[in-house]
């Protein structure tokens, strides 16, 4: 019987070795690399804007004949805008370049009196920026999906004007004009899903001074409708502050190894 028994458990033990042998290795499978999502701002994109701004406005009167120069005041007009933007960036590593043009309506408004004319009571100068555009290029730098930007180029303001007379409120004369300058600004974009960025930015607009030609109403002073009553020499510059959203056309987000 025992040797019975020792004559099975060897011959367990040879199949059991039989079968290890027949068995392949296991191949090895090397992990595959981590990847890590990197926001990729490249691409065309759209979208609206809101806020505020102020103009400074001086208005200085041009003397008939002399042309001397006599100050009437300054004053701030401000108020809210909203409009749009549409433009193109490319990334290079960190590095962000993109051209962007913005349209704006605006409602800065703003006065001061000023007794050069009429006086003693005067006249109320009333001024009113109606909207802008802006036409600019950006550098950026990311941080995956956060973006610190700068911009330049030119700008261009809708501007109107008109006098009240003080005690009667009628007014007396008016004016506007397009006037062209340039806009320097930066901002902060976050993007926030895959496509869209939301952003605050700033921008200063210069406009310097320009001569303005103002034209009778018929309702004071005894000027005919049309007719001429003065230059003034204007000058303005206008700081905005504005909340923007983005969406960009193309995929969001590239491969890094």
């Amino acid at each position: 019987m025992k040797k019975f028994l020792l004559s099975v458990a060897a011959f367990g033990l040879a199949c059991t070795g039989a079968s290890a042998a027949d068995l392949a290795a296991r191949p090895y499978t090397k992990a595959p690399p981590m990847v890590a999502a990197v926001y990729d701002w490249s691409g065309f994109y759209i979208g609206v804007n809101g806020g505020g701004g102020s103009s400074r406005k001086c208005w200085d009167l041009i003397s008939p004949g002399t042309g001397v120069i006599v100050p009437e005041g300054c004053h701030d007009a401000t108020g809210g805008t909203a409009g749009g933007q549409i433009g193109y960036r490319w990334q290079s590593v960190n590095w962000v370049f993109g051209v962007e043009g913005q349209g704006n309506w605006a409602d800065f408004t703003g006065d001061n009196v000023t007794t050069v004319l009429f006086a003693p009571t005067g006249l109320r100068n009333r001024s009113h920026v109606e909207g802008f555009g802006l036409i600019t290029g950006q550098v950026g730098y990311a941080w995956n999906n956060v973006l610190l930007y700068v911009k330049g180029g030119g700008a261009v303001v809708a501007d109107k004007y008109r006098t009240n007379d003080v005690v009667t409120g009628l007014e007396f004369d008016r004016a506007s004009e397009t006037r062209w300058g340039g806009v320097v600004g930066g901002g902060v974009e976050f993007g926030f899903a895959p496509n869209w960025s939301l952003g605050v930015e700033y921008d200063h607009i210069f406009l310097g001074h320009r001569d303005v030609t103002f034209a009778g109403t018929g309702s004071f002073g005894g000027v005919a409708a049309g007719a001429f009553t003065r230059r003034e020499r204007i000058g303005q510059d206008i700081d905005i502050g504005l909340v923007r959203l983005n969406y960009r056309f193309g995929g969001p987000l590239i491969a890094k190894y």
